[in-house]
């Protein structure tokens, strides 16, 4: 008896070895370990660190078995560690978080409690960054949270509030109320960085938020809550790298394709093994791919002898109704004699063949369904475009449209070019709002490229709300939008009332932009001399003051908004910490401006000292030092006399006032500039050449991608009166960042 049971051990013991070997071999290379710990480690990456395990070294898994439970390591370094929390086959790594935080203390930064900038550093790995998995996360009260890769792409956001119980009511939301996300990661990043700064140092929220910190995060992953902003920071940051991983895309054929692989010479030669597919992998400069087992086949497809034939027959899962037959890749399915059918259990299955009479009846029956189908479909066709027509009616009348009708005889004389668009017109006009059709979108809604019938191109914008109890103010700013007659502002054309939310119809303008000219060809010598800056400058000075004070009531370039929203560096200081946009808002922007041609450096720049990055401090602390030659564009100083530059950096001086009171007026400010156009030594009359080219970049616009969609129930007419290209692209220099981080 003890020697069957001894018999009957050794014989389990092999079977539950063979069993082992075979599991193990669809997982890592035969005699190598599968797990770190509780992370499994699929091959082509193995445990080990002399490569024996893995397809090569830079798939090699560091094991650290000091720690309990043992766990796994990217070692791209013996100081370099990333650790690991998840592989998949299909391609995904999960790795452990890492942190940019900063912690203040009576406005100053606490060191003990800062980790400052936080990188994650894949090169050389058959690895990159997802920035389709990923988002970049920032949590406070007062906080500017930036991610950029080695090549300088970057993009950012801003997180504020003034108390924890305006952030509660955005629980589970990064909406910039105490947390704030960027879905745009740098595609097919290596190298990547993130860092965490502020406005005012904490000195307003520290009672109850005295650290900020930034992330990048699995999406979905990070639920902001109010109490993540005044619990133990400490325990804040582990539980965010304990619990919100980061996620990686790795591929096997580095800087190969599927194609290249099969005709590869090298040792390793083509991955893919048998029963695979290969699917290319791009991640902007980063190429490769990845196998995948066919339908039918499952396992290792980077093991040999590949993937192995599923019997789908013999799982819980049959796909037959009735017989079912495995073959190799696949399975057939049959119905019993006398019965017809696929034998799909989700297809027709099984039947028993019908009499003909039964079949007579059933296509009796299913031709009579159809002509009852077809005549109800007629009558709710019919009652639907009656409603339809009633409900256009009834958004006229709830928008204002009797109102707009008795203004127009009123205003014949100033609205020649208006008109009131009807829905089809739009839709016509708009191939019904085609995607392809799309120019831009923003937080409140979408501008759309239209042709009318009579061949003009036109910007149509679709906002998302409206707030009735604005109705009347909304059709008197139509009214006075149309009145609006300066060359340097867009025209609009009319309105369409018909829909739940009006779309305003605007003339459509797109060339190039400013931003090219001033920043692509820096360094060279551009047509952007002395006399075309300040001509430039003055006209779009003019077209400013002329909608602050020429109007019929005062224009802002920018709404009152419920949240702080504009570019980084053209952002009024005074704006972001009230919330309350002035006409001196505008003149802190258009000082940015003039900065930007003075100096041909952008708004925000990572490539400048931390203090330095905001171009009004740069350009103002230049100033102060008395070094403005230093900081001005070559070209400039070389035709413009040391006076004429010194009085427009003062003139700059005056807008970038941190007291909106202490500006000067837009009137003021295009006064100055006029003066200074005239002092010009070379009109531009007299340069043909030049006029020509100033015309031409004059009609250069690219307003639509970048410009917000306000709702109707805050616009005081700013967002709808924007400035022109033909003159100057005020608008999309002002916003560009928004939708574009330089």
């Amino acid at each position: 008896m003890q020697i069957q049971k001894q018999a009957f051990t050794l014989i389990f013991s092999c079977l539950f070895s063979m069993l082992l070997i075979t599991t193990s071999n669809s997982i890592a290379k035969s005699g190598c370990p599968t797990k770190c710990g509780n992370v499994t480690i699929p091959y082509p990456f193995g445990i080990g660190l002399d490569g024996e395990c893995s397809l090569s070294p830079t798939y090699n898994i560091y094991c650290n078995t000091s720690l309990v439970p043992h766990k796994p390591f990217l070692l791209r370094t013996t100081t370099d560690h990333l650790e690991i929390t998840h592989i998949s086959n299909t391609g995904i790594m999960r790795i452990r978080n890492n942190i940019s935080t900063r912690c203040y203390q009576d406005g100053e930064v606490v060191e003990s409690m800062s980790r400052g900038i936080a990188a994650i550093n894949l090169f050389n790995l058959p690895l990159v960054i997802s920035d389709t998995k990923n988002i970049f996360t920032a949590v406070g009260c007062d906080e500017m949270a930036i991610i950029a890769d080695a090549n300088g792409h970057a993009s950012g956001c801003i997180a504020t509030c003034a108390s924890i119980e305006d952030a509660v009511e955005y629980n589970s939301t990064c909406s910039g109320i105490g947390c704030c996300q960027t879905a745009t990661i740098p595609k097919g990043a290596t190298i990547i960085a993130t860092n965490i700064g502020t406005v005012f140092n904490h000195v307003n929220v520290s009672e109850f938020n005295p650290c900020g910190a930034a992330f990048l995060a699995e999406r979905d992953k990070f639920v902001f809550n109010a109490a993540d902003l005044s619990e133990d920071h400490t325990m804040f940051m582990e539980s965010v790298m304990e619990n919100v991983p980061v996620v990686l895309d790795w591929f096997v054929g580095v800087n190969e394709t599927c194609q290249q692989g099969r005709q590869a010479s090298s040792e390793s030669g083509y991955i893919c093994l048998g029963n695979t597919s290969c699917v290319d992998f791009v991640a902007g400069s980063t190429t490769g791919y990845r196998c995948s087992c066919n339908p039918g086949y499952q396992g290792n497809p980077y093991l040999s002898p590949g993937c192995t034939d599923i019997d789908e027959c013999a799982s819980e899962r049959n796909p037959c109704s009735h017989s079912c037959t495995n073959v190799v890749g696949s399975y057939r399915c049959s119905c019993p004699k006398g019965h017809h059918g696929d034998g799909l259990k989700n297809g027709t299955r099984c039947s028993s063949n019908r009499s003909q009479d039964v079949m007579r009846i059933s296509l009796g029956i299913s031709i009579g369904f159809l002509l009852l189908s077809v005549l109800v479909s007629w009558v709710y066709f019919i009652t639907r475009k009656r409603k339809l027509m009633r409900l256009r009616e009834k958004f006229f009348e709830k928008n204002g449209g009797i109102l707009l009708t008795q203004e127009l005889p009123s205003n014949a004389g100033t609205m020649e070019s208006s008109k009131i668009f009807t829905t089809n017109e739009l839709k016509v006009a708009t191939n019904n709002y085609n995607e392809n059709r799309i120019l831009g979108k923003g937080g409140y809604g979408t501008v759309y490229k239209g042709v009318l019938k009579d061949g003009r191109e036109v910007a149509i914008k679709k906002s998302k709300v409206v707030d009735q109890t604005q109705v009347e103010q909304f059709i008197n700013e139509v009214v006075i939008l149309t009145q609006i007659n300066h060359r340097n502002v867009v025209k609009l054309l009319g309105c369409c009332l018909e829909t739940e939310v009006p779309l305003l119809v605007y003339e459509f303008i797109s060339n190039g932009t400013l931003f090219d000219h001033i920043h692509k060809y820096k360094g060279t010598t551009s047509w952007l001399t002395w006399e075309n800056c300040i001509k430039l400058a003055a006209e779009a000075a003019n077209a400013l003051s002329y909608l602050h004070s020429a109007a019929s009531i005062p224009i802002i370039h920018r709404d009152v908004t419920t949240l702080v929203q504009g570019t980084l560096g053209y952002l009024d200081p005074e704006y972001f910490q009230t919330s309350q946009l002035t006409e001196k808002s505008d003149v802190y922007s258009f000082g940015v401006l003039l900065a930007e041609l003075l100096t041909r450096e952008k708004p925000l720049s990572l490539e400048r000292d931390l203090e330095e990055r905001n171009l009004a401090t740069y350009f103002l602390l230049a100033e102060k030092e008395d070094r403005l030659m230093e900081i001005i564009d070559p070209q400039l100083v070389r035709e413009a006399s040391k006076d004429h530059l010194v009085m427009l950096a003062k003139l700059v001086k005056k807008c970038l006032n941190i007291h909106g009171e202490h500006r000067p007026t837009m009137k003021e400010v295009a006064i100055e500039l006029d003066a200074l156009m005239k002092q010009t030594r070379h009109p531009w009359i007299n340069k043909n050449k030049n006029y020509e080219e100033t015309t031409n970049l004059m009609g250069q616009h690219q307003l639509y991608p970048i410009h917000p969609i306000p709702s109707y129930g805050h616009n005081t007419s700013a967002d709808n009166m924007v400035l022109s290209g033909r003159q100057y692209s005020m608008e999309r220099s002002l916003i560009s960042e928004m939708n574009h981080p330089r």
